[in-house]
């Protein structure tokens, strides 16, 4: 078996150094951006200029319109939002009192205008978030960590912001060039950060392998080393934080996208390592240390946790060994896992998935007797396939919380209510206009059987009483993979993209994903891919059968590691499919783990330097997998060239090895900016959105 590994892995190396399109991996040189633009124009000629489009101004006034949600971080007592729309397309960020918050048109105080900041330094800065300074809710904050991209990529650019001055900090702040750094305060004067300080200090996923603490004043050259991984670790990473009156450090080095040491370190700097499995991840509700199993777990002679498990146990037992005293929060069964949690003063909420459907559990902790009660309140949840969010307000203070409640036709509403007991409803604070006419629709699901006799279910969003003659242009969405679930959400750009037309929309949950927990991701890992791609194909030759559609009307759609199920579906299925959209996508894996952070995802695919993983990944290879005698259904690829996570010759190799066998039905478009979302402001976004509707439709509509 190794032999013929060996062999197949030979065979590639001599397809890498003949590879003809290898060229295309130089992203900013002029002779690829000269190809990426003749593209471009090609596509845009083919499937004609969006901002033409019918359909593209409705997108538009979707993505900028006025009425949207302002989603809040809570800084100190007040609520900042980045608000973009046609005037601040980069955005303005701003900043509220609750009360003003609640009101149906707040009064909103401008701390930063980024346009206005690119203008003046001559920058495309695209918002990225920022890192807050808190040490508690006795002391008042006014420091931020602001994170500022170039183009959207996912480097960005560090800068220290004053939010009561509403200015960056001019003298001994902490700023630090373009990198994908990690960085986090530990006190007003310290923070923890780990970035590119040449040679060694990064992976070789281009993220941080060095843990430093540096101190305000100081160059960053002279700050003291907290902890350093290996080269081949996907990151390291060192954060501090307040939590409910118990102060946590703690540094971590991912050895795989799922797998980690973990540290807590005490005030005098000693480290200590927790002695969880690898693949666990942990957290804290006070001094308690809380636990996510993504694999069964025999933690004594006695005590066995299933994977998809929620544990917690207090911090000064667990070090102590004392593991009796954990406690099981959330248990999964065959259809039920928990897909998140967060908390409050007094509460810890679960966010549970029942076949994909959401629901609430609330845990009440006793901070005398260390331990969390379940208060016999049945799961709260919201009806007709409704995905429901919970957030903390001020989870140091107050068991005030946030719902949010999003539907495929039901525009999603933002709550604000306690954690705690009553019969009162939640408070309706905004909601989403009707953004598209979903009044004759209806949300259905369905559920296929794979080819190992596994049930996939799926989402179907189609107008009520659908004629099932096989003629209606449908599209199938996928992504399967990194233990992401997909969940229903207010779909305004498909509705007035595909809906509205007349489409069809296929939502699917294939394995790989997370919408039962980890077993379901781990079913589609590294030999097992074919398991999420034949769950697809089982989708999609159920809507065939049951005559929903037809092959010259199904359409598919995925970006990532969708882009990846997509390039897999063409070269494996080509004959199922009307047409295809794959973006920012995954196509060559042979090349994918040297290409920019693919390193770091060799835990979900293999590493196809290793001949006995090569052998598998080869399967599902698409760039590999191209056979000149195929005919190939129409396909519009998209990329980034700012795209600094999934490399952009993905998608370009891709295009170029399938133009030269098939130019009539190949297509391909480039956005100059946008990192991996795909898009860097509204404007792009309406555009490259409605690029991609117009060409399934113009496709899979004709007669």
């Amino acid at each position: 078996m190794f032999a013929v590994g060996t062999a197949v892995s030979k065979l590639y190396d001599v397809f890498d150094r003949y590879d003809s399109h290898k060229w295309l991996e130089n992203v900013l040189d002029e002779k690829c951006i000269d190809w990426a633009k003749a593209r471009n124009a090609e596509s845009i000629s083919h499937v004609g200029k969006p901002t033409a489009s019918p359909v593209h101004d409705k997108i538009l006034k979707i993505l900028e319109n006025k009425d949207k949600i302002p989603y809040t971080k809570k800084i100190g007592d007040l609520y900042y939002n980045l608000w973009q729309d046609e005037k601040n397309v980069k955005g303005l960020w701003r900043r509220c009192t609750l009360e003003e918050y609640k009101k149906e048109k707040p009064e909103w105080e401008t701390v930063l205008d980024l346009d206005e900041l690119n203008k003046s330094e001559g920058e495309n800065f695209v918002w990225k978030g920022t890192s807050v300074l808190d040490l508690g809710p006795e002391v008042h904050t006014d420091l931020v960590l602001m994170k500022l991209s170039r183009g959207g990529a996912d480097a960005t650019v560090i800068r220290e912001f004053n939010v009561d001055k509403k200015a960056f900090v001019s003298e001994n702040a902490f700023n630090v060039g373009e990198a994908k750094t990690s960085i986090g305060y530990k006190s007003r004067d310290i923070v923890l950060i780990g970035t590119d300080t040449g040679e060694g200090s990064l992976t070789d996923s281009g993220y941080p392998r060095v843990v430093l603490e540096w101190k305000r004043g100081t160059p960053l050259s002279d700050a003291t080393k907290v902890y350093e991984g290996e080269k081949e670790d996907v990151s390291v990473n060192g954060y501090w934080y307040h939590d409910r009156g118990s102060e946590w450090e703690f540094v971590s080095r991912g050895m795989t996208f799922y797998t980690s040491e973990k540290y807590i370190r005490s005030a005098d700097g000693v480290l200590t390592r927790l002695q969880i499995p690898d693949h666990t991840e942990v957290s804290t509700f006070a001094d308690q240390l809380t636990i996510s199993l993504r694999e069964d777990w025999q933690a004594t002679e006695s005590q066995n946790y299933a994977g998809g498990s929620l544990l917690a146990i207090p911090l000064s037992s667990f070090l102590a060994g004392d593991l009796s005293k954990l406690q099981v929060l959330f248990k999964p069964s065959a259809r039920a896992a928990m897909e998140s949690f967060s908390g409050t003063k007094n509460y810890l909420i679960v966010a549970l998935l029942e076949n994909v459907q959401s629901k609430l559990k609330y845990w009440k902790y006793d901070y005398d007797a260390h331990i969390f009660v379940d208060d016999g309140r049945e799961p709260f949840s919201f009806p007709d396939f409704a995905t429901v969010y919970a957030q903390g307000d001020s989870p140091d203070v107050t068991d005030d919380v946030w719902l949010t409640r999003t539907g495929f036709t039901a525009p999603t509403t933002l709550f604000y209510s306690t954690a705690e007991p009553t019969t009162a409803e939640p408070e309706v604070i905004k909601q989403l206009p009707a953004m598209y006419n979903a009044a004759d629709l209806e949300v259905t699901q369905g559920e296929a059987t794979s080819k190992d006799g596994t049930k996939i279910p799926y989402f179907q969003i189609a107008k009520t009483g659908l004629v099932r003659d096989g003629n209606t242009p449908t599209l199938l969405y996928g992504y399967g993979g990194f233990e992401i679930s997909l969940t229903p959400y207010y779909a305004a750009t498909a509705g007035v993209g595909w809906l509205e037309r007349g489409g069809v929309f296929i939502y699917s949950n294939i394995r790989g994903g997370g919408e039962f927990g980890p077993k379901w991701h781990q079913a589609a890992l590294k030999e097992n891919r074919n398991k999420a791609y034949e769950d697809f194909i089982a989708i999609a030759e159920q809507l065939i059968a049951e005559k929903v559609t037809s092959t010259p009307r199904l359409g598919i759609q995925g970006g990532s590691n969708g882009g990846l199920l997509m390039g897999n579906m063409l070269t494996m299925r080509p004959d199922l499919w009307g047409a295809i959209v794959c973006q920012v996508p995954l196509l060559d894996m042979r090349r994918y783990s040297h290409l920019l952070a693919g390193a770091s995802w060799m835990g979900e695919y293999g590493d196809p330097d290793k001949p006995e993983e090569w052998s598998y990944l080869q399967k599902y290879s698409p760039y590999h997998n191209v056979d000149s005698k195929t005919v190939y259904p129409p396909t519009l690829f998209t990329t980034s060239t700012r795209d600094d996570r999934v490399h952009p010759a993905h998608a370009r190799k891709m295009m170029q090895k399938l133009r030269l066998q098939q130019d009539h039905s190949m297509w391909y478009y480039e956005n100059i900016e946008g990192g991996h979302g795909g898009a860097a402001d509204n404007k792009q976004r309406a555009f490259m959105t409605t690029l991609v509707y117009d060409f399934l439709w113009k496709t899979l509509s004709k007669m």
